[in-house]
């Protein structure tokens, strides 16, 4: 008792003459922010709506792939929800947004992209170097227990001593239904015969998900709605309950707007306003990322 007495009443004296008290980092398992320095984090955006200005489009990002998600989304996720070194993995790869900032924050990814042709292009943004150590890329249908082991596989190579065969978190950015045809594959989402069937694919692939993510850890699922046959279809909360059917409990729901995700409608942006006058509708302005935990 006495011990931690003198300590108290030391650090009284250190900040009685203005000299820094040095406390050890207080963190969570699934992060490096430093909570006894909370409010050096006002950057991080802890509400449930999220606007950004614009697309980021330095340190290696760009434009170049329509239907991309804008990088300040992951360099959002990736500082609170992962440590330096995690492996994040991507299930819908695309343009590499999720590795080009995990390397920036220090991180490391895991990539599955359906099209190879897409591979080839995406590849030649990493150094051979980077290409074996911190980013790898694999051809395959993230919905499919092939591709699965293939991650597995690649995952017992870079990860952890601990969960080796886990990665530390997961991002799904699927296909919004069939808004974008992204290929003329089959196992491609945005091919669905139905909107039931991109259910059902999406479920595959929040499966496989799960099962290769480290317990305790986060996933985040970026979607937006559509609108069909006069309808809004609510894609984003769908696809929720599917993230919830195979096992992850929902953490938050986050509306983000839509600036910077889409090239400029121009003259068609009147056409669209008219459209909803007319059939009684409003036009998408948001998209959600929704995030899950591994429990």
């Amino acid at each position: 008792m006495a011990k931690n007495v003198s300590k108290k009443k030391a650090a009284e004296v250190e900040k009685a003459q203005g000299l820094r008290v040095v406390t050890a980092p207080k963190t969570k398992p699934y992060n490096d922010i430093d909570l006894n320095n909370w409010k050096l984090y006002s950057h991080i955006k802890t509400g449930s709506l999220w606007e950004f200005a614009s697309r980021d489009k330095s340190n290696g990002h760009s434009y170049d792939y329509h239907g991309n998600y804008i990088p300040q989304i992951a360099t959002q996720l990736f500082e609170r929800f992962t440590k330096k070194n995690d492996i994040v993995l991507d299930m819908f790869f695309g343009s590499g947004t999720s590795a080009i900032e995990a390397l920036n924050m220090e991180r490391r990814c895991i990539g599955v992209e359906l099209k190879q042709d897409m591979v080839d292009y995406v590849s030649k943004k990493f150094s051979k170097k980077e290409l074996v150590t911190d980013v790898n890329i694999i051809c395959g249908d993230s919905a499919s227990e092939t591709t699965k082991e293939k991650i597995k596989a690649r995952l017992e190579i870079m990860g952890k001593e601990t969960d080796k065969d886990k990665a530390q978190f997961v991002v799904l950015h699927p296909p919004y239904d069939d808004i974008i045809k992204f290929s003329d594959k089959k196992e491609d989402l945005s091919n669905c015969e139905t909107t039931e069937e991109f259910y059902y694919l999406f479920e595959k692939v929040a499966k496989n998900a799960y099962d290769l993510l480290e317990k305790g850890r986060f996933a985040a699922l970026i979607i937006g709605d559509e609108y069909k046959n006069s309808r809004v279809i609510p894609l984003g909360f769908e696809c929720m309950k599917r993230m919830e059917n195979v096992g992850f409990i929902t953490k938050a729901i986050v509306v983000k707007n839509i600036t910077g995700n889409e090239k400029a409608k121009g003259k068609t942006a009147n056409l669209w306003r008219y459209r909803a006058l007319s059939g009684g509708f409003n036009i998408f302005e948001h998209e959600y990322i929704m995030t899950f935990q591994k429990v």
